[in-house]
């Protein structure tokens, strides 16, 4: 994650994590599907055998496929865990990987279950969750794209969580039909694949550039634990209080983390642009790039008269081409 963060833009760096999330929850699809049979063909030591293989087969791909980043690499910043750790943005946005993954672990404590009450065999859960995915994954799309909107992503991420919370707060009615737990599955996998697209994306955006790396393994190791979170805390309420103490825990993170939610300041999204310049001397550049600077939508400004170019990070929501190409043409 923190590789693809490095080789994608801001702009589209929300549509690439979209696509590993969707591989993510792809892959959590096929292996309820996949896992019985697997099971029967080479038992449980045969699976981890086959996730090592799995394991050195991805360390070729990376190898081989990724490209490198081309960005030289940045100083190691003093206390990066501690600048990471105390940075309240980061917080939100790791409780809430936490929270995410803590209610899908306890979701499947209880939806096997409820299933198989519903009159559902076991050996044919996978023909609810297969469709399921596959159309979570096509009703995300819409909201992946107006996320990546200027201004949206804030309003997109809030409403699935208040989806997550309101479709867990209606599951104790809709247990007893499968038609009515494979449509709250549908709600709930849409708004889960929405949210697992945009946290990695808001983790990349908002960490220090010279921590980044340290921001987004802190999150992945947040994520583990909301695993182990879920399904210890939803097995053990499950057994107690059934789909009640389940939902009750589900909804409190759920809760919780609306409510942090509604305070996350979500960065601007950058793009990179690039102008071809006139040949000037030091002192002209430099006063181009103090020009460059002080437009309306500028977030840095680089002028290498060396190169005869310019390098702008720019707020494409404030920022007007035609006053570059102004201040630009000014200069010859």
């Amino acid at each position: 994650m923190a590789l693809a963060a490095d080789l994608t833009r801001d702009e589209q760096r929300t549509k690439a994590m979209a696509m590993i999330g969707s591989t993510i929850g792809l892959t959590f699809a096929v292996s309820l599907v996949a896992s019985p049979w697997l099971n029967h063909l080479i038992g449980v030591p045969g699976i981890f055998a086959m996730t090592g293989v799995l394991a050195l087969a991805a360390i070729g791909v990376v190898y081989r496929v990724i490209p490198d980043v081309t960005e030289p690499p940045r100083p190691r910043a003093p206390n990066q865990f501690r600048r990471v750790l105390h940075d309240t943005q980061l917080l939100r946005l790791n409780f809430g990987i936490m929270a995410l993954q803590a209610v899908l672990m306890a979701l499947f404590i209880a939806v096997p279950f409820s299933l198989r009450s519903a009159g559902l065999a076991v050996a044919h859960h996978w023909h609810v969750y297969l469709p399921v995915m596959l159309g979570s994954f096509v009703l995300m799309v819409p909201a992946v794209i107006g996320a990546r909107k200027a201004g949206q992503m804030k309003a997109v991420f809030i409403g699935s969580i208040a989806v997550l919370l309101a479709g867990y707060l209606a599951m104790p009615w809709l247990t007893g039909s499968i038609w009515l737990i494979a449509s709250f599955l549908l709600v709930f996998f849409t708004s889960f694949n929405v949210l697992e697209a945009c946290l990695p994306s808001l983790i990349s955006r908002m960490a220090p550039p010279d921590a980044k790396g340290t921001a987004i393994g802190v999150y992945s190791s947040v994520q583990f634990f909301g695993s182990f979170l879920g399904a210890a805390g939803g097995g053990f309420l499950y057994q107690h209080w059934g789909d009640v103490g389940v939902v009750i825990f589900a909804s409190v993170l759920l809760a919780i983390w609306l409510i942090l939610a509604l305070g996350m300041k979500v960065p601007a999204l950058l793009s990179k642009r690039v102008y071809t310049i006139p040949e000037l001397d030091i002192g002209r550049a430099d006063r181009l790039t103090a020009e460059l600077q002080a437009l309306p939508g500028v977030h840095k400004a680089r002028v290498a008269a060396s190169e005869h170019a310019a390098y702008l990070e720019v707020d494409s929501a404030a920022f007007d081409e035609q006053n570059v190409l102004k201040l630009i043409a000014g200069g010859t």
